[in-house]
């Protein structure tokens, strides 16, 4: 009986660790804060996506200076690739930090290199208060696109 137990508990401490590797979404390359983010577009030193979706874009408005293409929309990669040709590192926003995470390791299984995953999205998370908050530059979503 103790065997079985023991055999149970093996194999539940080696199935666990593999599938939370396996099921993680790959970190991106770095971060940032909106705050920084907003300093590197006026500087012309980065592109940034808002991969929200249009009606969070009404809601709340774009980031002055993000491209808003809709991660659910089927060339998103390829999108975002005419983005990177420009040499230039890719900066991802969305709500909460959640997505955008999401969508740096989609792109960077893409084969996208120098992503930057804005953890604070545009409304707060965990990681600071968001790109409202902050009272960065926007624009309304019929200015933006």
């Amino acid at each position: 009986m103790h065997r079985r137990g023991f055999l149970v508990a093996g194999a539940a401490v080696i199935v666990v660790p593999v599938f939370y590797v396996a099921s993680r979404p790959a970190a991106a390359e770095t971060e940032m804060t909106p705050a920084e983010v907003s300093v590197a577009l006026k500087a012309g030193d980065i592109h940034l996506i808002d991969v929200r979706r249009p009606d969070e874009w009404a809601t709340t408005g774009i980031a002055e200076g993000a491209v808003p293409i809709d991660m659910r929309r089927e060339d998103f990669v390829a999108q975002a690739k005419k983005l990177a040709a420009s040499g230039k590192p890719i900066a991802v926003i969305c709500a909460r930090g959640v997505r955008s995470r999401r969508v740096s390791g989609w792109l960077e299984d893409a084969g996208v290199e120098h992503i930057i995953d804005v953890p604070e999205g545009m409304l707060g998370s965990a990681a600071g208060p968001g790109w409202l908050a902050r009272d960065l530059p926007i624009l309304g979503v019929n200015e933006g696109s």
